[in-house]
């Protein structure tokens, strides 16, 4: 699976203008290059860069009761049993030292661009959050503020006040080609600033969450709490930014992910003069074509185009694209199911474009508009309320809401109540429920609110309470008694 490596689970524009008005107005610090692996290591390297390398504390924003459940419901046991470990080793009591994610708050990476306290981390690092405060390399603590996020490119610019401070340059990523040695500085799984090596191992990588960046992959270790941080080549550049792993676990197994560095300056840029990134959005859904779709829509044997599977019907292209148009190209650029995204958002929003579009064997030429691309809605699971606590069942249960019901695999199912706490030997507990449970019925009524069960009466051996239980997408009955016979 994919994991942001907010794993603590968005394009690009010209980088000439962020050259001149964020490289220029900060004063960087210029480092000598290094000679790196094939003098023995990176200690040069790293002497320099890391003073520039920060770490990020978040106080979260407050998530549902019900996605917490879910997530502890449906994330992986042995990770989950991992973290603990490594919980209860970093973050006894009095530790300053709390897990990514955990008890409301989140540590990740950032670095100095600007001797004036400008920083960079990723997006989904601060987006939400209550407060967001720095540490430095010297041990100080500051409040941040947050300039500005781009969901695009999952970048985020904060300001700190702190009198003058180290800074790392920007360069593009041109300067480091596959198979060059890279090097990564973050704060992994909160145990402090951490460095580690590898190589390029891949340029223009797309993933599926991210359609309009082409990423750089390395196999320096990147995991939990390393979202932010810098990926430098040897001279002590900042080539991208560390943001993503592949991992079926968690952890780094080699597939790591970086925003290249030019996409980076660019966006701090606009960030800096504007608090945001304007994009172009078109309000299409396509799909790719293929050789059969190629003939029956083309008369070729060859695809090309985007088939337009969707359109907004309150869109800025609706009453010009049609589903089942093919789209040729947009602004005299050649599209691809690939490239349009990239396409779209280069656009300016509130600008007219031509577009070549194949509609029933015709090709035509439109004239379309281009609209502001919107930012992502918040996750829904988040805005679950808090649970309620069942007295006679002595269980917790919270609303379930369509998201909840779909990552539990229950979205065929209506309403229901998702189990956020039990008491160990409660009653709920002994007829064998458990956290991420959904409740759909109790003997044969629905329940559609907490209030429904919030009032139930003392189940006994003698009158037992039926309830249907729906758990990981399959329904089942338990009978609870109030002991362990079932």
């Amino acid at each position: 699976m994919f994991s942001w490596d907010r794993p603590a689970s968005r394009i690009l524009s010209s980088p000439s203008r962020a050259t001149n008005s964020v490289l220029a107005a900060a004063v960087f610090l210029m480092l000598q290059p290094v000679a790196g692996a094939a003098n023995g290591g990176y200690a040069a390297l790293v002497r320099q860069a890391a003073p520039s390398v920060v770490t990020v504390l978040v106080e979260e924003r407050a998530e549902g009761a019900g996605q917490r459940a879910v997530d502890r419901a449906t994330t992986d046991t042995q990770y989950n049993d991992m973290r603990a470990f490594m919980r209860s080793m970093l973050s006894g009591p009095g530790s300053s030292n709390p897990l990514p994610g955990a008890a409301g708050s989140a540590l990740a990476s950032g670095f100095i661009i600007g001797a004036d306290g400008l920083i960079v981390t990723n997006r989904h690092v601060v987006v939400g959050a209550r407060s967001v405060r720095v540490k430095l390399a010297d041990g100080r603590e500051i409040p941040a503020q947050v300039i500005g996020v781009d969901a695009t490119t999952d970048i985020a610019l904060l300001k700190v006040s702190a009198g003058r401070l180290p800074a790392l340059r920007l360069e593009s990523s041109d300067k480091v080609s596959v198979g060059d040695p890279v090097v990564a500085i973050g704060n992994p799984f909160g145990l402090g600033q951490s460095v580690t090596a590898g190589i390029l191992s891949a340029r223009a990588r797309a993933l599926e969450e991210d359609p309009y960046i082409d990423f750089l992959q390395t196999d320096a270790a990147i995991n939990l709490g390393n979202s932010g941080g810098p990926l430098l080549s040897t001279d002590g550049a900042v080539v991208g930014v560390t943001t993503a792993i592949l991992s079926p676990s968690g952890g780094s197994v080699g597939l790591g992910f970086a925003i290249p560095a030019e996409t980076v300056v660019s966006v701090v840029a606009e960030l800096e003069a504007h608090g945001r990134v304007n994009r172009g959005y078109l309000g299409i859904e396509v799909q790719a074509m293929t050789p059969a779709l190629a003939r029956a829509l083309l008369g070729r044997e060859s695809p090309v185009g985007a088939l337009i599977t969707a359109v907004e019907p309150q869109g800025p292209t609706a009453g010009e694209l049609m589903a089942g148009d093919v789209l040729l190209s947009v602004g005299a650029k050649p599209v691809t199911f690939a490239s349009l995204g990239k396409i779209a958002v280069r656009l300016a929003p509130g600008t007219t474009v031509d577009a070549s579009v194949m509609r029933e064997g015709m090709e035509l030429s439109l004239a379309v508009t281009i609209g502001q691309l919107p930012d992502p809605p918040d996750n829904p699971l988040q805005s679950g309320g808090p649970d309620t606590w069942v007295p006679n069942l002595e269980l917790g249960v919270a609303n379930a809401t369509t998201e909840i019901r779909k990552a539990l695999k229950a979205q065929d199912e209506g309403g229901g109540l998702i189990v956020t706490q039990l008491r160990p030997d409660g009653a709920g507990a002994l007829a064998g429920l458990k956290i991420g449970d959904l409740i759909t019925h109790a003997g044969t009524k629905r329940l559609e609110d907490v209030a429904d069960l919030a009032m139930v009466s003392k189940p006994s051996s003698r009158l037992p309470l039926l309830l249907r239980v729906v758990r990981n997408g399959s329904p089942s009955f338990i009978a609870i008694t109030g002991s362990e016979d079932r």
